[in-house]
């Protein structure tokens, strides 16, 4: 069983290629709304988790799901794969600490680094087209990898972790939660042409449309799926996506 949360469908796609004849895929937004937290595994089974890093951490969506969790039974192997742009910081700790507290332990943490898309920030902004390209084909070999190192159970840590990630994962996550992780400074311009798509990109079906143009309505994790997915490029965050490119799994990205 892999529960897995994905905006932009890196981490979708991470997650159906791992996934094993007959093994049960979840999405973790859909769970949520249905109100599905109990679960049986049994000795053989395994246990997975697929997720990107959010300001080097798990998203919080998926921290809660997790606290929210009842298991029954033990699984044989439980791991963590995380689809990050540049690095994971102690996304590893954080996570292996909420699995703890379910009486879970975290047999192997695996990362997979993927195109950038976070563009809310002064000087971030997805990765010029080769880069991006680079980087999906260095994905391909790596989620094979994975699969095999999974296949054989392995129990290992293998993540993307560069400088400063204390400094990025304790201190700088609480404050990106506390100023960034927020919809009221998305609006669509006059370019919106009513599609509709930003209403039904959105994984927490956070957006309605109201008038043709979409609103939100305060549930957000700044996944950008609706900015990303944007065709007229109408939907921004603030002033700070303006002239930023867009990007999400199967399109190519865009300056």
């Amino acid at each position: 069983m892999i529960f897995y949360f994905s905006g932009l469908g890196n981490s979708r796609h991470v997650a159906e290629g791992l996934t094993e004849e007959g093994e049960r895929l979840l999405f973790i937004p859909d769970a949520e709304r249905a109100g599905c937290y109990d679960y049986a595994v049994g000795m053989e089974e395994r246990l997975g988790f697929v997720f990107p890093v959010y300001s080097w951490r798990a998203p919080r969506l998926v921290s809660d799901f997790v606290r929210r969790l009842r298991i029954e039974g033990r699984p044989g192997y439980t791991f963590m794969v995380a689809t990050c742009g540049d690095d994971c910081g102690r996304t590893e700790h954080y996570f292996r600490q909420e699995l703890r507290r379910k009486g879970l332990n975290l047999d192997t943490a695996l990362a997979i680094q993927m195109p950038n898309t976070y563009v809310c920030l002064p000087g971030m902004d997805v990765d010029p087209t080769p880069l991006a390209e680079e980087k999906l084909a260095r994905a391909e070999e790596r989620i094979a990898q994975v699969k095999a190192l999974l296949r054989r159970r392995e129990r290992v840590s293998q993540m993307i972790v560069t400088g400063m990630a204390g400094l990025k994962s304790d201190v700088v996550q609480p404050l990106f939660y506390s100023l960034l992780v927020k919809d009221k400074p998305f609006h669509s311009s006059e370019a919106c042409v009513s599609c509709g798509i930003c209403a039904k990109s959105c994984p927490l079906q956070n957006i309605v449309m109201v008038d043709g143009r979409p609103q939100w309505q305060g549930h957000c994790t700044t996944c950008l799926a609706c900015y990303h997915h944007c065709p007229q490029h109408a939907i921004h965050y603030g002033r700070a996506t303006d002239k930023k490119g867009q990007y999400y799994f199967g399109n190519d990205t865009k300056k």
